[in-house]
């Protein structure tokens, strides 16, 4: 793989101890070790293993990786594998995409109350879908689907949205038989859109008196009930964005789909331009222009303060499953409806590792034959982690 010239591991080594100092008081050791984890990845500082060319023998050094959710550099073999899991429960029908996303006035209270605002999205996404899909009216069936979490936008400030893939049509409600929908989305967005800004209200609301929220700084107002009732009124006047794309072509698409949202962080390697003078240039989208693509230059502190942002809290999940796909029942009402679409368990995929090829002879593979560790590689391979005062 050709590494791109410039990384988020080369602007946190470049600025990361800088910004740490300016900054440590509203820093978490969550934020330092993805830092740190970042800067390291892929240096001796994580240890590594010689490869050797099965057919000239020639050797090289593979630093390992820091396998940290936030590192661009460490999702492509984790996205592999969970592809490779979920290609078998894929099913013979249409696949819908649809986007739930919060209003921007709610993503400061999200900042300051990830778990709770974010697990109440997830919960209010699926509750809508789920209640809207048993509704007579629409399907009347009982459907399954995925969701996955992204707390960002194209410039990288906060703008928590769910993308959902969920399958056309679900099992009736004795589960005796496959419901189809129709050719189009059997969902009405206008519905979602209402159903989805109730429920995720009124969880809000009920947050907010069972005292669960964290109301700090600029947010210190809302600790007024008026105040906060204010905030809730206005967030119910607001246009609440539910989006429905078209369905998939087949479940190659679907997976195609997949690889592109499920392991993603905010930004890839693949943007950045340049980096110099303590300013970063990075490439985004503006999507209320036309997807027309555009550049942004932020100061290097205030680039790592938006990434920061997109941390998310040790052990949250940001892929879950609903419905028929929970996980507690999925394998049992998959090969139900199976049977009823008269198909088959589709094959998983057994994608072996890429192997390396070997850049001197262009002929052989390169083989690991010996692990190093980092006191060893430290002794003679000399790089450049984020330094030790910034942890």
């Amino acid at each position: 793989m050709i590494r791109p010239p410039l990384e988020v591991a080369d602007i946190v080594r470049t600025y990361g101890a800088a910004f740490v100092k300016r900054h440590h008081r509203w820093l978490t050791p969550l934020h330092l070790k993805v830092l740190r984890a970042i800067a390291t990845c892929r240096t001796a500082a994580l240890g590594g293993h010689i490869e050797q060319c099965d057919s000239c023998g020639q050797r090289a050094i593979s630093y390992n990786s820091c396998l940290n959710r936030h590192c661009p550099k460490c999702q492509t073999a984790a996205r592999q594998r969970w592809l490779e899991k979920r290609s078998a429960e894929l099913l013979p029908v249409p696949y819908y995409h649809v986007v739930f996303t919060l209003p921007h006035l709610l993503a400061p209270l999200a900042l300051q109350n990830k778990v709770l605002v974010y697990s109440l999205l997830f919960r209010s996404a699926a509750q809508t879908l789920l209640h809207i899909a048993a509704d007579p009216k629409h399907l009347g069936a009982d459907i399954g689907f995925m969701a996955v979490l992204h707390t960002w936008g194209q410039t990288l400030l906060a703008h928590p949205h769910l993308h959902c893939v969920v399958p056309g049509g679900g099992l009736s409600p004795d589960h005796r038989r496959w419901i189809p929908c129709g050719p189009k989305f059997f969902l009405p967005v206008q519905v979602l859109s209402v159903v989805f800004r109730a429920k995720f209200l009124d969880g809000l609301e009920r947050a907010f008196k069972q005292h669960k929220l964290t109301l700090a700084g600029q947010l210190a107002p809302l600790q007024s009930p008026t105040t906060f009732a204010a905030l809730l009124r206005l967030a119910a006047h607001r246009k609440w964005v539910v989006y429905a794309k078209r369905p998939f072509a087949g479940p190659a698409q679907v997976l195609t789909y997949l690889s592109r949202y499920t392991h993603r962080v905010a930004i890839a390697n693949s943007r950045f331009l340049a980096m110099a003078d303590g300013k970063v240039t990075f490439r985004w989208r503006d999507y209320a222009q036309g997807s027309q693509t555009r550049t942004m230059t932020l100061d290097a502190d205030e680039f790592l303060r938006r990434f920061l942002l997109h941390v998310l809290p040790t052990s949250f999940v940001r892929i879950r499953y609903f419905g028929l796909l929970a996980n507690r029942h999925r394998a049992q009402l998959l090969q139900r409806c199976r049977s009823y679409l008269h198909t088959l368990p589709t094959p998983p995929l057994n994608t072996p590792p890429a192997a390396h090829r070997c850049q001197h002879c262009h002929r052989g593979t390169m083989r690991r034959v010996e692990i190093l560790s980092p006191f060893q590689l430290s002794a003679w391979l000399p790089d450049s982690p984020l330094p030790q005062n910034s942890s």
